[in-house]
């Protein structure tokens, strides 16, 4: 079966969340800033679709190149298999972005891929006319990177945070596979409380369920490589197949969320349902100062509002300090806290143990962490 070059694309801070998790389905990858390489089959396409939780897209490796002047771009980009992956009726638009790159146009570099990849389909399948575009869609990007140019074609479509689960959000949501980032970064297992006590529309809960019950994030969504005519449809039906076998329905979980706003709540429940696991998340309507718990090790995660606007930075702070009075006493728990604030240690009242920077979007946050402490170990058998 043919192979491919395969990149998996992934916001700034999370690339190796990415290659941990790819490394964990079997393959051998190569992690670089904002991306992760590795090679694969039709059915790695459908398989990394499927289960990446924290990528945004996968793509296929076209070919790549270094190139100084336009005519180099239009030459190499031209001498290319494209006949290999775009079809006579192909829908192949070419977004584009150069960083570094003695070639700067990015408007330019667009076009010329373009008129390359047209040429060489022209002379391929015969067309003195324009070619018709009505056919799937099949979109490309060339990327500039210190000269370097790379031509990818995406095989994913909508961003894979769009799991296809939520139908109602709040006002600033938190992208699917950044929290599925967030939870892989806490020492959370599925068989240990797991709460988050500014829940919203229940992302990080219903993440946290999706990785507690093994439910491939993109079985409720559709792809773009479904519409290609050279890709063996039988293989992603193998795949969905094999992926749903694969949902643990037995394993008790213990995950809550709340939130003071039921509106979300109701949202959250919605969301849950839709995606399957509405029978595995608690959600409640709750102030966060009347949390209190006899449980034992468990996690909490939080991504509480930033206040960015004006006269709210007083009122969130206010929440840190409460965030602190109740879960400082926990010493059992591991919480972590999600938050653009920098002085968000001294609200709390504690320093974490540990802090990780991250881009949630284009904004710098930074996840503050406080370790609790360890079960005790049970008896060697």
């Amino acid at each position: 079966m043919k192979q491919f070059q395969l990149v998996a694309t992934a916001a700034s801070g999370i690339e190796a969340l990415v290659g941990k998790e790819l490394r964990g389905m079997g393959y051998e990858c190569q992690v670089e800033n904002g991306k992760v390489l590795f090679t694969g089959t039709e059915k790695d396409i459908a398989q990394t679709n499927l289960w990446l939780r924290t990528a945004d897209r996968v793509k296929i490796i076209v070919g790549e190149f270094d190139a100084y002047e336009f005519d180099e771009l239009f030459e190499k980009t031209k001498a290319l298999p494209w006949e290999d992956y775009l079809p006579m009726d192909a829908n192949f638009p070419v977004a584009g972005k150069s960083i570094k790159s003695t070639l700067y146009s990015v408007s330019d570099c667009q076009a010329l891929v373009k008129k390359a990849t047209v040429d060489r389909l022209s002379e391929v399948y015969h067309r003195r006319t324009r070619l018709p575009e009505t056919g799937a869609l099949y979109q490309l990007e060339v990327a500039l990177l210190k000269d370097k140019v790379t031509l990818t074609l995406d095989t994913t479509g909508p961003s894979l945070f769009k799991r296809g689960y939520r139908i109602a959000k709040g006002g600033a949501p938190l992208k699917e596979n950044m929290a599925a980032a967030l939870i892989s970064l806490t020492t959370w297992r599925k068989d240990r409380p797991f709460y988050d006590p500014v829940c919203g529309s229940g992302t990080l809960p219903i993440e946290a369920a999706l990785i507690g019950r093994n439910i491939a994030p993109g079985l409720n969504r559709s792809f773009s490589f479904e519409e290609w005519e050279w890709f063996d449809q039988s293989i992603l039906k193998e795949v969905r197949s094999e992926a749903k076998a694969a949902i643990d329905h037995e394993i008790e979980l213990d995950i809550v969320g709340t939130d003071i706003d039921a509106k979300m709540i109701e949202i959250a429940k919605q969301n849950a349902i839709e995606a399957g696991v509405g029978d595995s998340v608690v959600f409640k309507q709750m102030q966060l100062a009347d949390f209190t718990t006899e449980k034992e090790y468990g996690v909490i995660l939080a991504n509480p509002p930033y206040g960015e606007r004006l006269g709210e930075e007083e009122e969130i702070q206010a929440l840190y300090k409460q965030m602190g009075e109740v879960y400082r006493p926990l010493k059992t728990w591991s919480k972590y806290i999600l938050t653009s604030d920098l002085t968000f240690e001294t609200h709390y009242g504690e320093r974490a143990t540990k802090k990780r920077k991250l881009y949630n979007g284009a904004l710098r946050t930074d996840l503050f962490q406080y370790w609790g402490t360890r079960p005790p170990r049970g008896p060697k058998k």
